[in-house]
């Protein structure tokens, strides 16, 4: 069926293969921190655990490990542990309270007897209690001074008796008390560390996060590395996609007409090119900043918008500032990059313009016009292979003009967690940069394949 479309087969075939190497990057993303048996986790804990209790330290390797995918998680998703073994590989049990459905001990209550230091019992007085737990009386006479019993006259027989009394019956028993003992259960101890994945385990688990834009977590600010680069790819692609884009478009035209032209605008614009694409970034940026922002004042040195202003908004008064800051870092970079666009296109333009078409076209008098279009055309080919290389490192690229002006872009997100040996906000850094260059190739060439007749021909006769 895909015979029929040429170039649909192109595009799917060019783009299985650009999957693939996709899924090396990631693979090689993944493989990287543990060569030689390395083992991310415990280079992080090496600067994260500093300061923090044998606990806290224990919870945050455990919470590296599952961020990392190294921990075998539950169908919960939790960390599974495994029981700590004696020197007989049996499990080590441990004593510790038993809980009831509210998560609160159990107890009991108990009476206990009290002995004395020797283990003698210690015994006390306390009156007597008969077989049903009823205090024992005893009934004696009240005696006079005399010792003589008190008569006193009976209400009913209305004779004189003998008045009586009711004494409790003392006994010496021994002392007890009531004693509340918390009910213990033995619990297997569990190791401190989770259990790890398998490689290929963690492996798949890092391609599935990945798909799925979980790149795991920064364990400095512990923040998602997806919304640390969000933050900062903007800023990044602020800087470096104009710069590109408008330095290919205008740097190919320029190229293109001072080859035609020649005569004494290629004089003077060829020399400047030349030494312009000579100069590094970092060493045009810091002599704009000298020049204009020390020495003149008129544009601000480092930032990305005014102190005054907290974060971006769509506001006139934000944008004017971001505006203003911009210039510099735009400057800094387009002037080379569109020299460098304009060299290689002159001498690809002399080139076509040497050529036999092109002498043919000149006899036929076709219109200048005319014939500039299709020596840019046919010049603009290579050209697009530097643009993808261009637009693929333009994410990881703008990392010295950043540096210089305190961009908060991308390449200064990376190198701060160089720093830092943030191993998670690394990989994401370094992945995404990855995937910019794959999509850029991947586009560029589709766009040969629109352009370049040669290639259209190849696949219309069913080339590949």
């Amino acid at each position: 069926m895909l015979k029929q479309y040429p170039m649909l087969r192109y595009v799917l075939q060019k783009g299985f293969w650009y999957l693939l190497t996709f899924v090396f990057a990631v693979a090689l993303n993944f493989a990287l921190p543990r060569v030689g048996g390395s083992d991310p986790v415990d280079i992080i804990m090496g600067q994260a655990g500093k300061g923090l209790s044998p606990t806290e330290a224990q919870l945050k390797k455990a919470e590296l490990l599952v961020s990392f995918g190294m921990a075998e998680l539950d169908d919960q998703g939790n960390a599974v542990y495994e029981p700590e073994l004696d020197a007989n590989g049996q499990m080590v049990t441990k004593k510790v309270a038993k809980l009831d459905e509210n998560g609160q001990p159990v107890v009991k209550k108990s009476i206990v007897k009290d002995v004395d230091a020797e283990g003698n019992p210690v015994l006390v007085e306390r009156q007597k209690l008969d077989e049903n737990g009823e205090p024992v009386f005893e009934e004696k006479p009240v005696l006079n001074k005399k010792g003589k019993p008190v008569m006193i006259k009976d209400k009913k027989t209305k004779k004189k008796v003998a008045q009586v009394e009711k004494i409790a019956v003392m006994e010496k028993v021994q002392s007890e008390h009531e004693q509340i003992d918390t009910i213990m259960v033995d619990e297997v101890v569990m190791k401190t560390e989770p259990k790890r994945a398998s490689a290929i385990s963690q492996f798949f688990a890092y391609i599935g996060n990945v798909f799925k834009g979980d790149l795991g977590k920064s364990y400095t600010n512990n923040t998602e590395v997806t919304t640390i680069i969000k933050n900062a790819l903007p800023w990044t692609l602020l800087i470096q996609a104009p710069t590109i884009l408008l330095g290919w478009i205008i740097g190919n035209l320029l190229g293109a007409f001072a080859a035609y032209k020649r005569g004494i605008f290629d004089k003077v614009f060829f020399p400047v090119a030349m030494f312009l694409n000579g100069v590094p970034y970092f060493v045009f940026g810091m002599l704009l900043v000298a020049l204009f922002s020390i020495t003149l004042g008129w544009f601000p040195a480092v930032g990305n918008m005014s102190p005054d202003i907290s974060e971006f908004s769509f506001s006139w008064t934000c944008i004017k500032s971001v505006g203003w800051y911009y210039i510099l870092p735009f400057f800094s970079c387009f002037p080379i990059l569109l020299s460098g666009q304009a060299t290689g296109m002159r001498s690809m333009s002399i080139y076509e313009l040497g050529t036999d078409y092109m002498k043919y076209a000149k006899w036929l008098g076709l219109r200048e016009g005319k014939i500039i279009s299709y020596v840019f055309r046919n010049a603009m080919l290579p050209q697009l292979t530097g643009l993808a290389q261009s637009l693929g490192a333009m994410v990881g690229g703008a990392l010295i003009t950043e540096m210089i002006f305190s961009y908060p872009g991308l390449g200064m997100a990376m190198l701060d967690a160089i720093n830092k040996q943030d191993y998670a906000t690394i990989q994401g850094c370094t992945l995404m940069i990855s995937t910019c260059v794959l999509i850029a190739n991947f586009a560029v060439d589709v766009l040969i394949a629109i352009f370049d007749p040669r290639v259209k021909a190849g696949l219309q006769m069913g080339g590949k």
